[in-house]
C-alpha cells in the first residue's frame, strides 16, 4: 500500500478549506483518511497563518516511505519540524490572537432633521421665552425666569405659617 500526504478538500462554495492526510494511495482526493496531520486554509489574511501541522506525526509518515504531494510537499518545507517559515508562524499566529481594534464610528454623515414647532396664539398677558434645548421643551413664562412663582405654583405650596404651626412628630 502506497501512503501518500496530501489535501483533502472542505468547505463550501467560493470558500476552500484543506486537510493535510495521510491517505491511501488509490483511495480518491476526498476518500478514507488514514490520519488528519494539519490543516490549510488559503483565505486567512496572513500568509504564514495559513498551514497549521502536526510536525511530529508528518516526520513519522514520511520516515515510513509515505510521498507528498506537490502541494504538501512545499508546505513541508516552509512549515514542517526544519522548516524556513516557522518564527514567521509564530508572529503571524500571535497577530491573528490579538483583538481588533474597532474604529470609533465618529458622527453619522446625516442626522435626522429636527421639526420646528411653529408658536401658537400668544396670550395678551404673558410673553413666552423659548425653552433651552435639552429640558423637554416646556416654555418658560418671564415671571418664572426671574425667580417669582405663578400664582399656580403659589396655591400648590403650603404657606409658610401653615408649617410653623403644626407640631412635629
Amino acid at each position: 500500500m502506497a501512503v501518500r500526504l496530501r489535501l483533502k478538500k472542505l468547505g463550501r462554495k467560493h470558500r476552500p478549506y484543506y486537510r493535510i492526510c495521510a491517505m491511501d494511495g488509490r483511495s480518491p482526493r476526498d476518500g478514507r483518511v488514514l490520519e488528519e496531520l494539519g490543516t490549510y486554509d488559503p483565505l486567512v489574511p496572513e500568509t504564514d497563518a495559513r498551514a497549521i501541522l502536526k510536525r511530529e506525526r508528518i516526520d513519522y509518515w514520511l520516515s515510513v516511505g509515505a510521498q507528498p504531494t506537490d502541494k504538501v510537499q512545499v508546505l513541508i518545507k516552509k512549515y514542517g519540524t526544519d522548516g524556513t517559515h516557522i518564527e514567521a508562524q509564530k508572529l503571524a499566529l500571535d497577530r491573528l490572537a490579538q483583538p481588533t481594534a474597532i474604529p470609533d464610528p465618529g458622527v453619522p454623515a446625516s442626522l435626522p432633521k429636527k421639526k420646528i414647532e411653529k408658536p401658537k396664539k400668544k396670550d395678551a398677558g404673558h410673553e413666552e421665552i423659548p425653552a433651552a434645548e435639552g429640558d423637554g421643551g416646556t416654555p418658560v413664562v418671564p415671571e418664572q425666569a426671574e425667580g417669582k412663582p405663578s400664582e399656580e405654583t403659589k396655591a400648590a405650596e403650603p404657606s409658610e405659617e401653615a408649617t410653623q404651626d403644626q407640631p412635629t412628630e
